[in-house]
């Protein structure tokens, strides 16, 4: 059964996954939400280096969100693949031209996310960490 279905809040989504013991199994419900988490984590700090590099290249913006956000969870042969395709990433000037924004607007665009995605992953942050089975879920301890 979906989730959506039996479970009315986040906070139920966790507490289900800790009580069926399931939290950490890969395709668990509380997983998938680490990894929205991480993802939106990824994002934003993606964002917030571009902004202050100011660059044409965002390959020193990725790889700095991925070591802060992804790596400490990931194992040498992930690693090793991040660090390969780095380097087949676009210019941010082909990025904006495929999306068809201006830089101005896009670092607008970028400012918005990075504000708006801080609260959204404090949020699930306190969600994991309001007890210690979420530390557990979240590779903290």
């Amino acid at each position: 059964m979906e989730a959506s279905k039996s479970i009315d809040t986040l906070e139920a989504l966790i507490d289900h996954d800790i009580e069926q013991n399931c939290g950490k199994i890969s395709n668990s419900n509380s997983r998938d939400l680490v990894r929205v988490k991480r993802s939106i984590d990824m994002l934003k700090v993606t964002f917030e280096q571009i902004l202050i590099q100011r660059g044409n290249s965002i390959i020193g913006p990725v790889s700095m969100a991925y070591e802060q956000v992804f790596a400490p969870y990931h194992g040498w042969t992930l690693k090793t693949a991040f660090s390969t395709a780095l380097y087949t990433l676009p210019s941010l000037a082909q990025v904006l031209k495929k999306v068809n924004e201006s830089e101005a607007s896009a670092m607008v665009q970028m400012q918005n996310y990075v504000t708006a995605s801080a609260p959204v992953i404090q949020y699930i942050e306190n969600l994991f960490h309001s007890g210690e089975s979420g530390d557990v879920l979240l590779g903290l301890v």
